[in-house]
């Protein structure tokens, strides 16, 4: 029989891994839910980043309350609420109430997370703990294979309504098994107003970076939210100095490997979630592959992240924490070199580039909740732990702004570019006005859904052709006069007239098709280099996460004898 407290566990463990899928299992549906939802990507974009700045906002004062309010309780509270927020998005019948029920996921994430860990013995914990860590990596892998392949058979809907079966079989399981007695922990402090500082610090910061482009970056509001960002930014670093109970302990970042293990957490969360962001919308929309043939593309990345995650901490006792971490960052900036220079048409490039970005990924995160433990003890040992979460979460959110902010502005210009040169290929035709109106009105539904323009194979169809032929005939009778000849003279006029109709019709679809081919070939090569250029541009910025690797020491530390 499974012990109570392994079924306990094994209870928190999946309220948990689905907290941590959903940071990524959304990204592979962006294109079927931008499709479903009549939206565009910048917009959606903000259903990904309200659940991570929320998520990073409130784990750790939620966790807090959960000392007051009884783990147990808060658990099922935030399990609840997850699974309301689950049901909510998936029924969400436009943008607004999907970025609703996300936010209201990331409210019970954030008690889930830190109250699941808190609810496990202390004895337990430090092993529950490195667990976590591969867990995070395993959920991070499986995200977006999961996420395509619900999407392809049960429509971009079922990655949210799933979620609802598992978060009632874990509340059944809570219910049962979790001990409800409630130690009393004395007065706990919430630092709240660090809390509201921070979330309004994300918040600005990634409003910046989403609409800067749209509001230009040197207007007044887009400044003025910069500036916001960073008093506020200032202004929690002061509120943490003085409170009692500050939300970040300050005292962490005294430690150069904590600050370290922060930077490569947010770095390396940065490097990866901008792969598997935008990738899968290239999959789709410019290679036309469905979502579950998107997800298999990218497996390549999960499969190393499933992979490395557990074999980087025994890397870490074998080879110390400066090599590790030095070949994890080594391994994502060569994989941004490779996806800077490949062609995407080569699928084998990509997967190389995802290899080494996964593989990277995975030697980074796994011993990283380890290496930010450092030397700490005690309220700092803990502190250490959840301040690392949450520094998980704002690189999620970092990335998902930046990329999706970039290929915004790309796509804005790719899309101008691509309509000046279909009119101006269109307009030199020698095909009807209408024909015209009409080829170019199938580019621009093209572009408004940031698609390849596919090929026209009829532009004018069989039905619209025997229109033109009634329509000619009708005005050959009338300015010849013969609307009252002989039954033989109109076939013979009806045969001509339906010669010379089809004759032009075949040279019109012709050179439509012609037309049409051109187009979609720059149409390829504009939206390839749209989804590409914020690859080439972030590749110099991997060489800031090859730099932490001189903050955490080598393998003689254990002696007392820092590298």
């Amino acid at each position: 029989m499974m012990k109570k407290s392994t079924k306990v566990i094994a209870m928190m463990m999946i309220g948990i891994f689905l907290c941590m899928l959903d940071t990524t299992v959304m990204n592979i549906a962006l294109p079927a839910i931008q499709t479903g939802l009549n939206t565009d990507l910048t917009h959606l974009s903000w259903a990904l980043n309200i659940y991570t700045v929320l998520f990073a906002s409130l784990a750790i004062p939620l966790g807090r309350l959960a000392d007051v309010w009884g783990r147990g309780r808060m658990y099922l509270i935030g399990l609840g609420l997850f699974g309301i927020g689950s049901l909510t998005s998936g029924l969400s019948l436009s943008v607004g109430l999907l970025i609703t029920g996300r936010a209201i996921q990331s409210i019970g994430a954030a008690i889930v997370f830190p109250a699941g860990i808190q609810s496990v013995a202390l004895s337990r914990r430090t092993g529950v703990i490195a667990s976590l860590g591969v867990m995070q990596g395993l959920a991070a892998a499986l995200g977006p294979t999961i996420g395509g392949a619900v999407t392809q058979f049960w429509g971009w809907r079922g990655i949210f309504l799933i979620n609802v079966p598992l978060v009632a079989v874990a509340l059944c399981g809570c219910i049962a098994w979790l001990s409800w007695r409630h130690p009393s922990h004395g007065q706990v402090k919430l630092d709240l107003g660090g809390s509201a500082l921070v979330m309004t610090t994300l918040l600005a910061l990634t409003l910046v970076l989403v609409k800067g482009n749209d509001w230009g970056w040197t207007s007044r509001v887009v400044l003025s939210l910069g500036v916001t960002s960073a008093l506020t930014l200032i202004a929690f670093v002061w509120m943490e100095a003085h409170v009692s109970a500050p939300m970040v302990p300050l005292a962490l970042f005294k430690d150069r490997q904590f600050n370290g293990a922060a930077l490569a957490t947010v770095l390396s969360g940065v490097f990866m979630v901008g792969l598997l962001v935008l990738m899968p919308s290239f999959f789709t929309k410019v290679q036309s592959k469905t979502e579950l043939m998107a997800a298999i593309m990218i497996t390549p990345a999960s499969m190393m992240i499933f992979i490395f995650s557990p074999i980087s901490g025994f890397l870490l006792a074998k080879l110390g924490a400066r090599r590790v971490i030095f070949s994890g960052s080594l391994a994502i900036a060569t994989g941004y070199g490779v996806l800077s220079l490949m062609s995407p048409s080569q699928y084998w490039q990509f997967a190389l580039a995802a290899l080494l970005v996964g593989a990277g990924y995975g030697t980074i995160i796994g011993p990283i909740t380890v290496l930010a433990a450092g030397d700490f003890t005690g309220e700092l040992l803990t502190a250490s732990q959840s301040v690392i979460g949450v520094f998980r979460q704002i690189g999620t959110s970092l990335a998902v702004a930046i990329f999706v902010s970039a290929l915004a502005a790309n796509l804005t210009t790719a899309k101008t570019q691509i309509r000046t040169y279909a009119t101006t290929t269109v307009t030199t035709l020698s095909i009807p006005k209408q024909a015209k109106r009409d080829t170019l009105r199938v580019v621009d539904h093209q572009l408004a859904t940031e698609q390849t323009a596919q090929t026209v194979h009829e532009p004018i169809t069989a039905a619209k052709a025997r229109r033109l032929v009634a329509a000619n005939y009708m005005q050959v009778l009338k300015a010849r006069s013969l609307q009252s000849a002989p039954v033989r003279i109109k076939a013979q006029i009806h045969q001509q007239v339906a010669q010379k109709v089809h004759s032009q019709v075949k040279h019109t679809n012709q050179r439509i098709r012609t037309a049409a081919s051109a187009i979609k070939a720059k149409t390829k090569i504009e939206l390839t280099a749209a989804f590409m250029r914020p690859y080439q541009v972030a590749w110099p910025f991997t060489l800031l996460l090859v730099m932490t690797t001189w903050c955490f020491a080598g393998r003689e530390r254990k002696s007392g004898k820092p590298s």
